[in-house]
């Protein structure tokens, strides 16, 4: 959540200053208009482009980084489970709507592995 907010602002950020020193150039000589007026209205148009859908986007934002720390434990629990993510092949579904993540062929096996059945139920 956060991350994905500090990664938004730099953005803006970097935007914003190369905008900004764009419009440091001197004024046009008297008698002359400026050439860029248009582009400085198509940065200023962008900027409050950015800045509009920066506020709209922040709310689901929130939500999004909500979600995630609400999963983490989830996640944390099943990376227990998997050592590596090469040592698995490609999930695959099966007809009845399960999916099987297969282990490949001689990997050893995860380091917290489930219990097999003859080490006890495994209760689901």
């Amino acid at each position: 959540m956060t991350l994905l907010r500090a990664l938004l602002t730099v953005t803006l950020c970097a935007f914003l200053a190369t905008s900004a020193v764009a419009q440091d150039d001197p004024a046009p000589p008297e008698g002359e208009s400026g050439k860029d007026d248009g582009f400085s209205l198509m940065e200023e148009g962008a900027r409050l482009l950015l800045r509009g859908l920066m506020a709209e986007m922040e709310p689901a934002i929130d939500e999004m980084g909500k979600a995630l720390e609400e999963l983490e434990p989830a996640m944390k629990d099943l990376l227990a489970l998997i050592d590596d993510i090469r040592n698995y092949e490609a999930p695959r579904m099966l007809e009845n709507g399960d999916i099987l993540i297969p282990r490949r062929k001689g990997m050893p096996p995860p380091p917290n592995s489930l219990p097999t059945p003859d080490e006890g139920e495994i209760e689901l």
